[in-house]
């Protein structure tokens, strides 16, 4: 009787006449990473990578040191180091990097039942599934798909907006003060932490969206499993950090969810509506460059009108403007209070893995923005009832004890 594995043989040579030679090159590197995400960083090798006629830009693009040698001499990518923001994969002329992939274990645990799987998706994902995909018609595509439902992103946004806010209003007293922000942006937290951490002081301590929306949802349904979607690889780093590994079990990007979409037969577009908007404006603009500061000095002015020194935000996205301003910031050469950084040109909606180019997704977040009811979270009464089924009943509260929103760095 055959083996699968003499059957898989012959019909590579029917058909190829090179079973031999696949055999050899199959890797179990690569079903390792298929099958446990988990244990490899978020750039994997798509294929073997010895000999480079490039001088190892891959290796020069990292300025994380995530590539290394092992005790063969062959070159791997560090999971404890490799933050997933994809510069390595856009130096490689040879396309032998890609992004590691979550596929199965989000499939699996679908599967298997046994856990309410929640969709986390990112602002930025309007447009990306078609221009008819609506919020509601993407909800009802994950429930198709078989998760217990979707959470919009936006809403913690809205959450964090407030908290940098209060913060802001509390710690600027002086033209000399600043913060740094986005919390959102994991590229730019890892390079303040990783690279400048001297100006980690001027971080206010915050969690990101997507471990805030992930902490709640397991608040709120402690057997949940958490998968977040959005256009950044670097989430699927942030998501294995150990102080907010509780959050987050999966990330998926916007092209592996098209992926399994088409796989399963179903369009978004072609569903009915599953219509809840939480978000305000404020949360949804996260999603582009200019968005944070944005929406945190709409907040501050309705916070204290009064107040004299107002935000007065400097913002860059890419890794080299990022590296840029903060270099010209420790100069003292930077006349602002409010340093905003995005690791993707655009912010989130010009991430590697968004499905649509990033003009049109700017202009996308920008309209759904202006579609929303509230203009920032103080207004929005689903943040506010939201605070206060976590337990937090006032401002001190918010700021002092919010541990589902506060990480040391």
């Amino acid at each position: 009787m055959k083996t699968f594995h003499q059957l898989y043989l012959d019909i590579l040579k029917q058909e190829t006449g090179k079973g031999r030679i696949l055999e050899e090159e199959y890797d179990p590197y690569h079903m390792d990473c298929l099958l446990n995400p988990g244990k490899h960083a978020p750039i994997i090798f798509a294929e073997n990578c010895e000999q480079c006629a490039y001088e190892r830009a891959c290796e020069n693009s990292c300025i994380f040191d995530a590539f290394e040698r092992d005790e063969k001499g062959k070159i791997v990518i560090n999971p404890e180091k490799c933050i997933g923001c994809g510069a390595c994969v856009d130096a490689c002329r040879l396309e032998r990097l890609a992004a590691n992939k979550d596929i199965v274990p989000v499939l699996t645990a679908i599967r298997k039942e046994e856990r309410e799987v929640y969709a986390l998706i990112a602002p930025a994902f309007l447009g990306q599934f078609g221009e008819k995909v609506t919020v509601g018609r993407l909800r009802a595509a994950f429930k198709a798909m078989g998760f217990k439902g979707m959470v919009e992103v936006a809403v913690f946004a809205d959450i964090l907006t407030l908290k940098e806010a209060l913060e802001f209003d509390a710690n600027i007293q002086s033209e000399q003060d600043y913060q740094l922000t986005s919390c959102c942006c994991p590229v730019w937290i890892a390079m303040i932490r990783k690279v400048y951490h001297e100006l980690l002081p001027h971080v206010p301590g915050a969690v990101s969206p997507m471990v805030a929306a992930g902490r709640v949802v397991k608040q709120l349904h402690p057997d949940a499993v958490t998968v977040f979607i959005g256009p950044c690889m670097a989430k699927k780093a942030e998501a294995r950090e150990p102080d907010i590994a509780d959050a987050v079990d999966y990330v998926l990007t916007f092209q592996e969810v098209q992926d399994m979409f088409e796989a399963a037969d179903i369009n978004p577009a072609e569903l009915g509506e599953d219509e809840k908007e939480h978000s305000s404006r404020a949360g949804r603009i996260y999603a582009r460059t200019g968005g944070v500061s944005e929406a945190v000095k709409e907040t501050v002015k309705q916070l204290n009108p009064s107040r004299k020194i107002e935000v007065k935000a400097e913002r860059a996205d890419g890794v080299p403007a990022c590296r840029e301003m903060i270099e010209r910031l420790q100069k003292g050469e930077i006349n602002a209070n409010f340093f905003e950084g995005m690791g993707c040109k655009g912010g989130c909606v010009g991430g590697p893995k968004r499905i649509i180019p990033m003009e049109e997704g700017r202009g996308n977040v920008n309209a759904y923005g202006k579609r929303a009811e509230y203009q920032t979270p103080l207004e929005n009464p689903f943040v506010l009832e939201l605070l206060e089924r976590l337990g937090f009943h006032t401002v001190e509260e918010f700021l002092e004890k919010s541990d589902l929103l506060v990480r040391e760095f």
